[in-house]
């Protein structure tokens, strides 16, 4: 199973010093810059198609967050929303990445979208995919339960119930999964220890306004708008109980310019579900919304 999840992710792998750790990522291609961004449990793997399908006409960068892919995993580390956004911050710094496209998913969307704000000058574009950036108007009761004391800890590393579950919660078109799909998604994420990030995703989602995260998103949301010049995206699987179109609308709110693109039949993993879809999609929004030459002529890798 090994090599059969590797034949679907046929790429180079890259190390940054970040936080003193090894922080790993993708970095395929030539030209403008996109930028894909995972969430929880996922990890580069999941947006391989769409670098295999970018990567001949544009640099694809995919970093997988500490403690995610294969990233480090130390087991002491704050797992926390505002400590991802900085290593995301610093990959751009030393990458020097400019007229970048930002491509964000689940929690992916909050890291990027607070590198966005705090690099501004260096993003071009976004697109979301379900995903949210502020405090969440609802936690469903299936994220509720892995927050149980002891038995949600020991249900998401002991046996990894987090990501096997989303195998088939998070997609509406579970025969997109073929084994090795499977596999790949999970490799990183093996025994106790490697799930420790997955466990602190969980954990970092605010339940209540104490939380310290809490004051993170609300801060991220009121900075929302400085983005809302830029061309936007958005991707939207319709029949995601997680991120809800409740999250797509309050998306619409701040971004009323953006382009909306509703895939009724795909659930969370909207990348694994509809593929096919979104890669043309995406292809006529990069040419619809072309970097003006005098910007990219402005910058020289």
């Amino acid at each position: 199973m090994q090599s059969d999840w590797r034949s679907l992710y046929p790429f180079e792998s890259h190390l940054l010093r970040v936080d003193g750790l090894n922080y790993h990522y993708l970095d395929e291609g030539l030209g403008e810059t996109l930028l894909m961004v995972h969430g929880n449990p996922t990890w580069s793997f999941y947006w391989r198609n769409l670098v295999l399908a970018f990567r001949d006409r544009y640099r694809v960068v995919v970093p997988d967050h500490i403690g995610c892919g294969m990233s480090d995993k130390p087991q002491q580390y704050p797992y926390t929303l505002r400590q991802h956004i900085d290593n995301l911050c610093s990959a751009l710094e030393q990458l020097d990445l400019r007229q970048v496209t930002l491509l964000v998913h689940d929690w992916g969307g909050a890291i990027g979208l607070g590198a966005a704000i705090a690099e501004r000058e260096r993003f071009a574009r976004i697109v979301l995919f379900n995903t949210a950036a502020f405090p969440p108007p609802y936690v469903p009761w299936r994220i509720r339960s892995c927050r149980t004391p002891w038995l949600g800890t020991w249900a998401v590393r002991g046996f990894n119930l987090f990501a096997r579950c989303a195998l088939t919660m998070a997609t509406e078109r579970p025969h997109k999964l073929s084994p090795a799909v499977r596999a790949g998604l999970l490799a990183p994420y093996d025994n106790w220890a490697r799930r420790i990030a997955i466990d602190a995703f969980v954990r970092d989602i605010p339940l209540t306004s104490r939380h310290p995260t809490h004051s993170a998103l609300a801060e991220l949301e009121a900075q929302l708008p400085e983005l809302a010049d830029l061309p936007i995206m958005m991707i939207w699987g319709m029949r995601d109980w997680c991120f809800r179109p409740l999250c797509l609308r309050r998306f619409e709110a701040i971004f009323p310019s953006a382009a909306v693109h509703r895939i009724d039949d795909a659930g969370h993993y909207v990348v694994e579900d509809a593929c096919d879809e979104i890669i043309p999609l995406l292809d006529r929004f990069l040419q619809e919304q072309a970097i003006p030459a005098t910007r990219l002529q402005a910058y020289v890798p």
